[in-house]
């Protein structure tokens, strides 16, 4: 069956029109996507969303405390290797809200961080009750200090540590040791020396973190400029810190480590401040795949983030530096003899974890890593891994440190992780994934339609292109018929 030719025509502009609109669709869809991602991306106050979720970020956070429970302390204080229990983990509910939010005409905002947290029985195996054997940081601390004293002043010490009857280790619960003690030491020298100390009240590993924030950070809105929101422009009024000794070293790079810019590539690395570390950190990217239903960068942390500076030049200004794979933080924690690591020195020299028994190393047990949304740059799976070690040595003159190895003893390591769940992972999903998912099937039925049209509309010009040249054909096949009859009869 022929179609009429005005029907011919319709149809042929019908599938133009509609091909028009599926192209137009696949351009205005990418720039929807994208302004609805910056709109919902930078720090606005007028996006009620989006600043509401940034303010008080509704994803649940863990930390799990890892202890490492010393088996031999006698032995070390002989000069035998330290043997190592790790007990754990005990979690920690952890909450972050954002106070003293404050906008700036440069658009930047000002806010601090707080972090409170709560133990959480039924995901820790143990009890904040559980006692364990440990070094007693602040004695030991003292003692390698005290070397330097004159051989009176190391009399006077030693005495004063058997007064108090301090010892190399001790067993504490593990609210002890997160939250605080009490000590006889710690009370006369805070009435002999109010300001020598730098904890508040009691001594306690976290008992300065809870209910306390991260420092006065000030970050970029992205309302001027997308590709710089969460950026860090200041923290604690500073442009840089100056805890280490280069330039490179104290640079504040990247955002504050909840969030970062939009519109990621493989080729960005991911960096961020952190107050822990005292330090600029800096991630790179591992693999591409999916977390909870949408696409994300895997984000890990290089083989020299905590390299000395003779394996890797860049983090010379981090040292005076021991082994590779240690950061010596004691210029940010009160000339404290803490190190920073890998949980089980991963990624760190052998020498380290060779010193020590019960340390296994592994990327299952122990890698950092982030998973990010590449299109928003927000965070879908994170799981931050560090450990904290002391420094320790026989100080000579020093009873309280026996004749112990010099050696970097692990004391805990902790996971603070956390994914996108709940309410806020199906919203997320409806706009990322559902209404993209959506938007492009109508743009392939509608350029689908216009491409079936045209091709209806082809094939009957076609159809009619050639019956018109079979009319043609006869006509002429008639008329030399016709001719040739004429001819004959003449």
């Amino acid at each position: 069956m022929r179609l009429p030719r005005n029907r011919v025509f319709l149809l042929l502009f019908a599938g133009l029109l509609l091909l028009g609109v599926g192209l137009a669709l696949v351009i205005a869809g990418r720039v929807i996507i994208q302004d609805q991602v910056i709109k919902n991306v930078r720090i606005d106050p007028s996006n009620g969303f989006a600043y509401t979720v940034w303010q008080d970020v509704p994803i649940p956070f863990y930390l799990a405390i890892y202890f490492f429970h010393i088996e031999n302390p006698d032995a070390i204080l002989n000069g035998e290797k330290p043997s190592v229990a790790q007990r754990g983990p005990y979690v920690y509910r952890e909450y972050r809200p954002k106070g003293n939010v404050t906008f700036h005409e440069n658009y930047t905002v000002s806010y601090r961080s707080y972090r409170q947290f709560h133990f959480v029985p039924e995901r820790s195996i143990g009890n904040e009750s559980d006692e364990l054997v440990l070094p007693n940081m602040l004695a030991l601390g003292a003692g390698i200090l005290a070397e330097q004293f004159s051989p009176l002043m190391k009399v006077m010490f030693n005495a004063a540590m058997k007064e108090f009857n301090q010892t190399a280790f001790f067993k504490k619960t593990v609210n002890d040791i997160m939250w605080g003690y009490d000590d006889e030491l710690i009370t006369f020298l805070k009435k002999l020396f109010p300001n020598l100390l730098p904890f508040k009240d009691k001594f306690g590993l976290f008992a300065d973190l809870n209910n306390t924030d991260t420092g006065l950070f000030t970050i970029n809105t992205g309302v001027d400029d997308i590709n710089k929101v969460h950026q860090i422009s200041a923290w604690n009024g500073l442009k840089k810190v100056n805890f280490w000794h280069s330039e490179q070293c104290n640079m504040l790079n990247g955002t504050a480590g909840e969030l970062w810019p939009p519109f990621m590539d493989r080729s960005d690395t991911l960096k961020f401040f952190s107050p822990d570390a005292c330090r600029s950190l800096e991630l790179i990217y591992q693999r591409s795949g999916r977390s909870y239903g949408l696409p994300s960068f895997r984000y890990v942390a290089p083989k020299t983030m905590f390299a000395n500076g003779t394996v890797y030049p860049p983090n010379e200004g981090f040292c005076p530096c021991r082994e590779s794979g240690v950061l010596n933080v004691s210029t940010c924690r009160d000339n404290a003899q803490i190190f920073v690591s890998h949980p089980h020195f991963y990624n760190a020299d052998p020498v380290l974890w060779n010193a020590i028994n019960g340390l296994h190393p592994n990327e299952k047990d122990h890698a950092l890593f982030i998973d990010i949304h590449p299109l928003s740059g927000i965070p879908l799976n994170v799981s931050i891994k560090l450990q904290l070690n002391l420094f320790l040595k026989s100080a000579k003159g020093i009873t309280i440190t026996g004749k112990m190895k010099t050696m970097l003893l692990p004391l805990i390591w902790f996971d603070e992780s956390g994914n996108i769940d709940g309410p806020i992972l199906d919203t997320f999903y409806t706009f990322m994934e559902v209404i993209p998912m959506v938007l492009k099937c109508v743009q392939y039925i509608i350029l689908a339609l216009g491409c079936l049209i045209l091709t209806i509309t082809a094939i009957h010009g076609i159809i009619f292109l050639n019956q018109n040249r079979h009319k043609t054909s006869s006509s002429k096949n008639i008329g030399n018929k016709s001719a040739d009859s004429r001819n004959k009869h003449v």
